[in-house]
């Protein structure tokens, strides 16, 4: 925890990030306490974007992030808990926080198994929005509570709602994992005519992917990092990202790096 550096006279104990971001201007430290179970809530976006994967799709590694957060929670003695949403909250995808063993297995057997709403559908147009919108409605059941929450998505969806949903977690310690495939950031080598479909509405189309068209492509993805990376930043988070498969040392490393 954190307290003001005049009831904890340490210099070397001063975090300057929490005292960038604190409500009020003071310094503050941080003060160790004896070592209690965190609950740990991972919020996984399961839309139809999702779906998509040129090796595995991307819910596929989110399932296996999930599995691998089972076993490390487990290690440390903290529950774990899911909850879920596309153009709705899943409520079948829901799991209140748990210990034991097998968790992080029964949650990332679930998401393997999901089914996605609507997929490829006229009933998916617009969902974009509506991801955004149920994300907001199941963040609001964790408002007000400390907890370690990881937000698994692609973030292919409006991101006007996202500092709405962060206002809602602001007492979590939360870590945004952005889960992208390799065929998504950067165009295919081959010829010229790219036949696409659109995860969400099942729209088909041709491209003609020109030498602008790839740079434009190209700019796209830079372009969605930054507007993440500065949305984020503004709540001193840094998001982790995902392209192709789950690396658990470097998120390790990510951690370390957040504490150093």
């Amino acid at each position: 925890m954190h307290g003001r550096l005049f009831d904890y006279p340490d210099p070397r104990r001063i975090d300057l990030r929490a005292s960038v971001r604190a409500a009020r201007s003071e310094w503050l430290v941080r003060v160790h306490l004896q070592r209690a179970a965190v609950p740990v809530q991972v919020l996984v976006d399961v839309s139809a974007s999702m779906r998509f994967g040129e090796r595995q799709s991307k819910l596929q590694v989110a399932a296996d992030f999930v599995e691998a957060l089972g076993y490390s929670a487990f290690r440390v003695g903290d529950p774990l808990g899911m909850l879920a949403f596309d153009s709705r909250a899943r409520d079948d995808l829901f799991m209140p926080p748990r210990s034991g063993r097998g968790i992080g297995n029964v949650l990332a057997t679930m998401l393997r198994d999901s089914t996605g709403a609507g997929t490829g559908t006229g009933a998916a147009k617009g969902s974009g929005s509506g991801s955004a919108e149920a994300l907001q409605r199941v963040a609001s059941t964790l408002a007000g509570r400390q907890a370690l929450v990881f937000l698994v998505s692609d973030f292919h969806w409006p991101l006007a709602a996202l500092p709405a949903v962060l206002d809602l977690l602001v007492h979590a310690y939360v870590v945004p994992i952005v889960v992208w495939d390799a065929a998504e950031i950067a165009p295919p080598a081959g010829g010229p005519l790219l036949a696409v479909r659109d995860a969400e509405s099942g729209a088909r189309r041709t491209l003609w992917l020109s030498a602008s068209a790839r740079q434009r492509w190209h700019e796209g993805v830079a372009r969605r990092r930054a507007e993440l990376s500065r949305m984020f930043g503004n709540r001193a988070i840094q998001p982790f990202y995902i392209e192709g498969a789950f690396d658990p040392e470097a998120m390790s490393r990510y951690f370390l790096e957040a504490v150093a």
